[in-house]
């Protein structure tokens, strides 16, 4: 199973892909989409929006994975993250990939254990789980965590249906 996870952001939008293969995780890439800073808010989410586009075409992934809106202080900066959220949604349902959506504390749970993990946690066990050299840039690091919090929600729901669907 091909895994695109994505942080969504209207200034870096962080991408990671992963493959699945039994109870291994594969790193197959993983970068940064970078609007210009110029840029308008259309502009940057039409970036987004097509550098998504090329990412999938490229990797040809089966799923989408992306984390939800972290509703902050700033309402301004939650409607922009959630603009660019639905730019990333729309880029991979257009290409009619399923896309998991996950809370930022079901994404360190699923990557770390624990909940409320700190950002370093959550970047060294990506880091130790994929067997990368070292640390991916931040945005990248957390979009590998949410592809990575996909692939372990994936072998729940498997269990899950397999038990009639229902949590016992």
């Amino acid at each position: 199973m091909r895994i695109l996870g994505i942080d969504p952001g209207s200034r870096a939008t962080g991408y990671g892909l992963i493959v699945k293969e039994g109870n291994r995780l594969i790193h197959v890439d993983n970068g940064v989409i970078r609007p210009p800073e110029k840029a308008t808010l259309p502009e940057r989410l039409h970036t987004i929006f097509l550098g998504l586009g090329e990412i999938i075409s490229e990797y040809s992934p089966q799923y989408a994975a992306v984390e939800q809106v972290f509703v902050a202080r700033n309402p301004q900066s939650a409607l922009k993250l959630g603009q660019a959220r639905g730019a990333a949604i729309l880029a991979a349902t257009q290409a009619g990939l399923p896309v998991g959506e996950y809370s930022a504390m079901q994404v360190k749970s699923a990557v770390v254990g624990y909940g409320r993990a700190a950002k370093g946690q959550v970047q060294q066990m990506v880091k130790a789980l994929l067997k990368l050299p070292e640390i991916a840039q931040e945005d990248a690091s957390d979009a590998l965590a949410v592809a990575i919090c996909h692939a372990h929600s994936s072998n729940l729901n498997a269990k899950l249906a397999g038990a009639g669907g229902r949590n016992r």
